[in-house]
């Protein structure tokens, strides 16, 4: 059970942030002989996304990286806000959100490294996957119990769900 506090930050939310390497993935990444590299997503966390917009939550992914793989990824799961090759986050995420006409208090972002301590700084629900940097740690209202790549983003869909307000 989660403190009401922490339940209404979750019921707020009405757009869900994703970092890519660490939380949507392990974290490793496989090299083929070609230069080809690749990434090993967890099924279940993309039935959540899907659910989550069924549910009427956008979703957005900010990534670091680049490759055509991701966005396919993002195309299948329908994610209509995937943004890669994006260093400095938060400005990204502020332009999603005045697009979305949503403020950043409205915002869940889910993470694992540094990179993301500007994000989660700044909006409402600042999520750490269980196996995140102890700096992200530090600053997430949230810590999921399952690691990045294994059910962590699917644990906070399910969150959202079930203290999303009618």
């Amino acid at each position: 059970m989660l403190a009401p506090s922490l339940i209404e930050k979750f019921a707020r939310v009405k757009l869900l942030s994703l970092d890519l390497d660490g939380t949507l993935t392990d974290g490793g990444l496989y090299y083929f002989e070609d230069g080809n590299e690749a990434r090993k997503y967890h099924v279940q966390d993309g039935y959540g996304i899907v659910e989550v917009q069924k549910a009427g939550l956008q979703v957005c992914l900010i990534t670091q990286s680049d490759t055509a793989a991701i966005a396919r990824r993002a195309e299948r799961l329908r994610i209509r806000h995937c943004y890669m090759g994006v260093h400095d986050k938060l400005p990204r995420l502020q332009a999603i959100c005045a697009e979305l006409g949503i403020g950043l208090d409205q915002v869940a972002h889910v993470a694992d490294d540094v990179n993301d301590l500007g994000v989660l700084g700044a909006i409402g629900l600042p999520i750490a996957v269980a196996n995140a940097r102890p700096k992200v740690k530090a600053v997430a209202a949230y810590i999921t119990t399952a690691r990045g790549g294994d059910g962590a983003v699917r644990e906070v869909c399910d969150l959202l769900l079930d203290y999303k307000k009618a």
